[in-house]
């Protein structure tokens, strides 16, 4: 893998020189755009809108729009001579619990590799560090002209850098949730119920479906013959109109794809606290109750 950034992790008067590479990889097919009539490649040019010339790369700098009519051109150099500190290094700011970052804030991750071995005892110390506390930490550093956050978090034997957005990125979820619904706990129970019957398994078994039939009209138009002949995508039937029944039916095909029968499956007692008589309704208060701690953490 080829390092995206050089430089190093900084915590108290301890420093780890690190490459940073990329955790993830895009495997999308990736298609250009042509002309229908002839096929030829679409070709973009950077043109200025005042003499219509065409521009190079070394000719264009950048701006920032102040309102419709006035942009204030900001300089390379300007931006370079902004204070800075965490330009040079990943800086640590604090360490908190595991599991008191919320997933919604989670960006890219990559990988911390320590760099030479100078790096290597202190890179360990740090991962063992955090793995015996099980805590995550918080850190500043800078890439592509603005300061990120990110946690730092062991996986494996790496340690990993998790981009974060910042606190103001995340959009409150208030007012999404649907209000005065009313569900019996037997709905609730039947809906755990085929939970269970559904199952689970390692997330590492599923594949992209989509990409897979789009290589295979790719490789058939290659090679001068037909696509292959594909599904299309199960059309909703509308509006459930009975939903328990459609929970014991889901439950039933659940049991059955499975190879149980009706009535095989684990007997379930519910919580006490799920035992309240009557029916609920939904109740906004918990969801702004999320939504705030979500935006201070």
């Amino acid at each position: 893998m080829r390092p995206v950034w050089s430089g190093a992790v900084s915590f108290g008067l301890v420093t780890i020189p690190i490459k940073v590479l990329p955790a993830t990889e895009d495997h999308s097919v990736s298609f250009r755009q042509i002309h229908t009539v002839d096929g030829g490649r679409i070709r973009y040019r950077k043109v200025c809108e005042l003499d219509d010339e065409v521009l190079s790369q070394d000719d264009i700098g950048r701006a920032y729009e102040e309102s419709k009519d006035h942009l204030v051109p900001i300089a390379d150099e300007e931006l370079d001579q902004l204070p800075l500190p965490t330009a040079k290094a990943i800086d640590v700011q604090a360490f908190v619990p595991a599991d008191s970052l919320d997933p919604i804030r989670f960006g890219r991750p990559y990988y911390l590799q320590g760099d030479g071995a100078v790096a290597a005892k202190p890179y360990t110390l740090l991962r063992e560090a955090l793995e015996h506390s099980d805590k995550v930490a918080i850190a500043k550093f800078a890439w592509h002209g603005r300061e990120r956050l990110g946690a730092l978090r062991v996986v494996g034997d790496a340690i990993v850098l998790q981009a974060l957005h910042w606190p103001d990125e995340v959009r409150s979820s208030d007012g999404l949730a649907p209000t005065d619904v009313e569900l019996s706990e037997s709905e609730i129970d039947e809906a755990i119920t085929l939970m269970e019957a559904i199952g689970g398994t390692e997330v590492s078994q599923y594949r992209d479906q989509y990409r897979e039939a789009v290589e295979a009209v790719i490789e058939a138009k290659a090679a001068g013959v037909a696509p292959p002949e594909m599904e299309g995508p199960t059309k909703p039937e509308g509006e459930v109109v009975d939903l328990m029944a459609a929970l014991k039916d889901s439950v039933r095909d659940a049991k059955k794809a499975r190879g149980e029968t009706a009535g095989e499956g684990e007997v379930r007692k519910m919580p006490s606290k799920k035992k309240a008589a009557g029916k609920k309704a939904a109740k906004k208060a918990p969801a702004k109750k999320a939504a705030k701690k979500r935006t201070a953490s």
